[in-house]
């Protein structure tokens, strides 16, 4: 059977060299995120081997702070359809293994072949399920289109396999950071990391969240990119002696993935098999939550109290009578999910973790950082003129409006400590989506200096 949890945190690096683009979507009250407890893939494979680019104690070793020795892109020659491209990149593997080109202790390299056949990469990612491999899924918003040097916009990501992985139980630090920036680059603008940061790395885990540790990113060792205009199949391979991962063992760790992978793409329908649901029951209870509701109004009320804004929490643990594929559900969520994110993270042996957001944590390049207030919800109306008094009623709202001030407020002096000036623009406006409209503004900045990054990341996660 299938257990679905409401959860919420994700985050997305790529480009961490000089000049910098990340996308950190979070969660919200609008966002669908679930994590799946005991859905079984139908064919067993054995544990996963890849390299941990995070090492206890990575502060001490110098040579694990600097950038890995080779960061290369090579791009072969146009095929028709993704069973070229895996002839292509099987030949081009066995190139690699007999010539072994590169005569640095640590490197990242992908090989990309671009296919003209336009294909979805979640339809990709679902034909490769019978892998109990750790896999990724990204889908950015539509006014987000990203593309390199001029190339075709990229639409989504998908991934089997990590050439490299970033996990470890303790908080996120600087040093966690500075282990993944090494192996990216502003040349290599494709190769990035995917991955999540838990909120309060302090409190105790979940069984559920176990195999994520305080956070989880990982490269891909196989991927897919859905492109505006075609598709992309990459590998790419990851090696660092001094964390024991060598060359020879990230050729061998990709031919046993790339084994297993299925270049035979079933185009799966955006539809999730009707099930019932066998029980489903909220952590914590409606009593409990009644009780913290009211306790926390109570704080609020007092005449020396600082507290203005209470946000509460909860999860509910759904079972249903059959097991629901993680995968069909985001599909799900991606026809639904007009301008949002989209996401899925799964480490090896591990439950999935999906989600829907329309919501931008911050997004950097170079020096440049933007940010989002979003908070205030209501429905869409059911005719232009209710839409349009509703609308006013969210805007012209009280209770509303500070719950939004506090929001972008709170984010404005963050930013202020690390950058040099913060615009905001709108101050406030209506964002609507296809179910719910929000108070939106944006903020933007100038960071200081390029590791100011980590105390927004930190400075976020904490927030939510």
């Amino acid at each position: 059977m299938a257990m679905g949890t409401v959860h919420k945190w994700l985050t997305h690096f790529t480009d961490t060299k000089k000049c910098n683009n990340i996308l950190v979507p979070p969660a919200s009250k609008e966002q669908q995120s679930i994590y799946f407890l005991q859905y079984h893939r139908p064919v067993y494979q054995r544990c996963h081997l890849s390299m941990n680019g995070c090492r206890e104690g990575q502060h001490q070793y110098s040579r694990t702070r600097n950038p890995v020795g080779t960061i290369e892109t090579k791009t072969l020659a146009p095929v028709a359809s993704p069973a070229m491209a895996m002839y292509s990149l099987n030949m081009a593997i066995s190139e690699l293994e007999s010539e072994a080109p590169f005569g640095t202790s640590s490197g990242i390299v992908r090989v990309q072949v671009p296919i003209e056949e336009q294909v979805e990469a979640i339809d990709w990612l679902l034909s490769q399920n019978h892998l109990l491999l750790p896999r990724c899924f990204f889908f950015g918003r539509k006014q987000y289109s990203p593309c390199c040097n001029g190339e075709e916009k990229l639409v989504s990501v998908a991934g089997v396999g990590s050439a490299v992985f970033f996990s470890q139980p303790h908080p996120f630090s600087y040093w966690d950071w500075i282990s993944i920036r090494r192996f990216l680059s502003e040349r290599c603008p494709l190769i990035r990391a995917y991955g999540a940061i838990r909120f309060n790395a302090k409190a105790k885990v979940s069984s559920e969240w176990l195999a994520f540790g305080s956070f989880y990113f990982m490269i891909p060792q196989v991927e897919f990119n859905e492109l505006e205009g075609g598709s992309m199949l990459t590998i790419t391979i990851a090696w660092d002696n001094n964390l024991s991962w060598s060359w020879e063992n990230a050729i061998n760790a990709l031919q046993e993935t790339l084994r297993n992978v299925s270049s035979s793409i079933v185009k799966f329908p955006k539809q999730t098999p009707p099930t019932l649901i066998s029980s489903s029951h909220n952590i914590p209870s409606k009593v409990d939550w009644d009780l913290a509701v009211n306790g926390a109004l109570q704080m609020i009320k007092r005449n020396d109290s600082l507290l203005t804004k209470v946000v509460l929490a909860r999860s509910t643990r759904v079972v249903p009578t059959a097991d629901i594929d993680p995968l069909a559900w985001l599909s799900c969520l991606k026809v639904e999910g007009e301008n949002a994110y989209q996401f899925l993270l799964q480490p090896p042996n591990a439950p999935a973790f999906i989600g829907n957001t329309p919501e931008q944590l911050f997004h950097r390049k170079c020096l440049h950082i933007t940010s989002e207030a979003l908070a205030g919800t209501r429905a869409r109306g059911a005719s232009q003129a209710l839409d349009c008094q509703i609308e006013l009623d969210l805007l012209t709202s009280p209770k509303d409006d500070i719950e939004f001030t506090i929001v972008r407020d709170t984010i404005r002096r963050k930013l202020e400590a690390v950058c040099e000036k913060v615009v905001i623009k709108p101050e406030k406006m209506i964002r609507k989506l296809p179910r719910i409209q929000h108070l939106y503004s944006q903020l933007s900045g100038r960071l200081r200096s390029e590791e100011d990054e980590v105390n927004i990341i930190q400075f976020h996660y904490r927030m939510l």
